[in-house]
């Protein structure tokens, strides 16, 4: 999926209005409990260490992988979007990937999936990043319709094939 235009401005105040932030060192527990819960939407779970390692890549400065927020008027966050920068061979330039997107359940409707959006095109944007892609299951109806009130889903099929060791 490529983003082309939308107005960052307005966007930005929006993202800015659901409290929206990085994610910090005193997160750790919840952020835990919602990477859990976003591996098991996809019927799946986080392999041991995993946790550590994203971590890691979140704090270390030289690794271009982010996590921001969406966090209640107790600033518990409730959602989080991880996004990293990666090069496209095509543009001869680099894009944002949306690697991981999730709200509670309990949260959703009220906008917070499109403000962690919006914060990802913001980043993309301060920084002259042209494109922010992302993907998603099929039967991911829901999120979908958020999604596609950005642009079409693209005609590219994703194929992954495991390594074994």
């Amino acid at each position: 999926l490529l983003l082309q235009s939308f107005d960052i401005q307005e966007r930005w105040e929006i993202a800015f209005e659901m409290n929206i932030r990085s994610l910090e060192q005193g997160d750790r527990a919840a952020w835990e409990r919602l990477f859990d819960e976003y591996a098991a939407f996809y019927k799946t779970s986080i392999p041991s260490g995993g946790h550590v390692k994203v971590w890691d890549w979140i704090f270390d400065g030289d690794n271009p992988f982010w996590c921001a927020v969406a966090v209640d008027s107790q600033d518990e966050p409730y959602g989080f979007t991880q996004y990293q920068l990666m090069h496209d061979s095509l543009s001869a330039s680099m894009v944002c990937y949306l690697s991981d997107l999730y709200v509670r359940p309990d949260q959703r409707e009220a906008g917070t999936g499109r403000a962690l959006i919006d914060h990802v095109l913001a980043f993309a944007h301060e920084r002259g990043i042209k494109d922010v892609t992302w993907l998603t299951q099929e039967f991911n109806y829901r999120a979908r319709q958020l999604y596609d009130s950005y642009q079409p889903k693209s005609d590219f099929i994703l194929y992954s094939i495991p390594i074994e060791p």
